[in-house]
């Protein structure tokens, strides 16, 4: 049976047809997917990990006892997980392991647009690279083949276009992995610095066989189309490659891009005059090559920055752009921005007329940085707006505790934010911490975190109270707020930057957009009353707009949240109920 699937699907296929019974992921745009549709699947025990470190070693520990296992993130989310990957990389498997990672070229969804197969070469671990979700099947499934036969986690790396594009994939049936004995063995699992010497050893040796397998398997192959110029390239790159160069060049399609293959790599500069490497990025590929003494375009021709496509590749190397791949390049930009009635509007609008310093983080209330909000100074990666806002205070005393407050959201709190406020905690700095609670992990698609009392698969399970929490790292002050009641949030803000100690408020009302939440008639504006002085619009409701000079509010989109209507100066935005005849 045949399937369109999403790449990500694709790679949750293959963890199925593969025997996997152990999935421990930390959601984050684009891997997402691919522990949501893993848990799909009955034979595959899937759970929602706090963050990508823990994630990591639950499927070490799994892996150990003898279970194949597969940890998925988003390529900063491997940052998390470093500390264990570099030193299973020594370690090695018992029963097959794999970290899937998602890479963000163009930064759809992302801080930055680090490169993930730098962690391969510096992990020294093999990484396969797949370009359309029938090869993330067949990856993913190869992959645990690789990680048993030399002992060794594999990392398959994923981009945007490929987790998020779908191709047809032929179903296959599941191959039972027997789960393996553990045998006691602490010259191979415990790295005390006697043990971990000689396995340095080991994975240069494995790390040369590995090489030896990639001039040989099928998943890197050389196109031979009889041409003086040679193409290498993977993943969805490659994809676009052949769109727009069709056979007029020879191509090297790498499937592992770590290892790489030297001998091919040396058979097409052999056949070729000119060499193009095309890669998105950093140079990977290309600085392989010149190390080698091939010489080879790259960054030369290509950005550095940025995701390509067909345009790009076109653009570069001097091509016209097939009529087929042509995409209209004047679509107007919709930049992201808080829904209706999202529960974070009300919290930036009363930051921003308390003018006070906002130490930002990762989750849908980053997006409090925009205008007309604009209350967002920072945003550095999860967890760090506690941990900056105590080193702020630490450096501005008495003058910035007075004006400063850290955001940070529920699943981003547990993810690394706790640790943060043991430090305020500790060592003392009269920090707020505004912890969003807004009953879910929000931006990556309302996946359940360990505050919500639900489980990947929506079993009940114990939750974390959150006031409970920050009251055990020594948080005296801690308070809850509704968003939606600009009065009181606005009088309890006050009163946590005047306190002589560290304090958390916590704003709690759901996100807008889960199911169970019953929301408001759509409110109304009173068009005799309006003066049209456009104040309801500092709080960048999407559903607030002007026309004729009056503010109108869309029926379709408002949902009656009513933080709106304490802006107007002339109580013209209310429910219909109220407004005269």
């Amino acid at each position: 049976m045949k399937e369109l699937l999403l790449g990500n699907e694709a790679v949750a296929r293959g963890l199925y047809e593969a025997g996997v019974r152990v999935v421990s992921s930390y959601p984050g745009t684009p891997s997402t997917e691919i522990t949501e549709a893993a848990a799909k699947y009955e034979e595959i025990y899937c759970e929602w990990a706090p963050n990508e470190k823990v994630a990591a070693e639950v499927a070490a520990g799994a892996s150990l006892g003898g279970a194949r296992s597969l940890c998925a993130m988003k390529h900063v989310g491997l940052n998390v997980a470093a500390d264990p990957l570099f030193t299973l990389s020594y370690i090695g498997v018992n029963a097959g392991m794999v970290f899937a990672v998602a890479d963000d070229p163009g930064l759809h969804s992302s801080q930055n647009e680090q490169d993930s197969r730098n962690y391969a070469i510096g992990a020294k671990l093999p990484m396969l690279e797949p370009a359309d979700s029938a090869e993330c099947r067949d990856f993913a499934k190869l992959a645990f083949s690789l990680s048993e036969k030399f002992d060794t986690p594999v990392i398959l790396r994923l981009t945007t276009r490929v987790s998020h594009s779908r191709s047809v994939v032929e179903l296959q049936p599941r191959q039972e992995a027997p789960l393996l004995p553990y045998q006691k063995d602490p010259s191979k699992n415990v790295m005390l610095p006697a043990f971990a010497g000689p396995k340095h050893k080991v994975v240069e040796q494995r790390t040369e066989d590995l090489r030896k397998w990639a001039e040989t398997c099928e998943i890197n192959r050389l196109e031979d189309n009889g041409s003086s110029v040679g193409v290498i390239a993977a993943g969805a790159v490659y994809q676009y490659a052949k769109e727009v160069l069709g056979d007029s060049v020879s191509y090297l399609k790498l499937g592992m891009v770590n290892p790489l293959p030297e001998d091919l790599i040396r058979e097409l500069a052999a056949k070729t005059k000119e060499i193009y490497v095309i890669e998105e990025l950093d140079p990977v590929i290309e600085n392989h090559c010149k190390v080698m003494g091939i010489p080879v375009h790259g960054k030369d021709v290509f950005p550095r920055c940025g995701e390509f496509s067909q345009a790009v590749i076109a653009r570069c190397m001097g091509k016209e752009l097939p009529a087929s791949t042509a995409v209209e390049e004047t679509i107007p930009v919709r930049p992201p921005v808080m829904c209706c009635g999202c529960p974070h509007r009300g919290v930036f609008y009363t930051l921003k007329k308390n003018k006070v310093y906002v130490s930002g983080d990762i989750g849908c209330y980053t997006l409090g940085a925009s205008a007309p909000l604009s209350a967002m100074d920072t945003c550095i990666c999860m967890g760090a707006s506690v941990s900056a806002l105590h080193g702020y205070n630490k450096a501005k005393g008495a003058e910035g505790e007075k004006k400063s407050v850290a955001v940070i959201g529920d699943s981003t709190f547990i993810h690394s934010g706790i640790t943060g406020l043991i430090d305020i905690a500790y060592n003392q700095s009269n920090s707020v911490v505004v912890v969003l609670d807004n009953s879910i992990t929000g931006m990556t698609g309302h996946q359940q975190n360990p505050t919500t009392g639900y489980t990947i698969k929506g079993d009940p399970t114990s939750a974390v109270d959150l006031e409970a929490l920050c009251k055990a790292v020594g948080i005296r002050r801690v308070r809850v707020c509704d968003p939606y009641d600009l009065k009181a949030l606005d009088s309890a803000l006050k009163e946590e930057l005047e306190a002589e100690e560290p304090s958390v408020i916590i704003s709690r009302r759901p996100c807008a957009l889960l199911k169970y939440v019953k929301h408001n008639p759509p409110l109304e504006v009173d068009a005799a009353k309006c003066i049209g002085c456009k104040a309801c619009l500092g709080i960048g409701c999407p559903a607030i707009s002007f026309k004729e000079g009056k503010a109108v509010v869309d029926h379709t989109q408002c949902v009656g949240c009513g933080v709106c209507t304490g802006l107007c100066p002339k109580g013209a935005i209310g429910k219909k109920e109220e407004r005269p005849e």
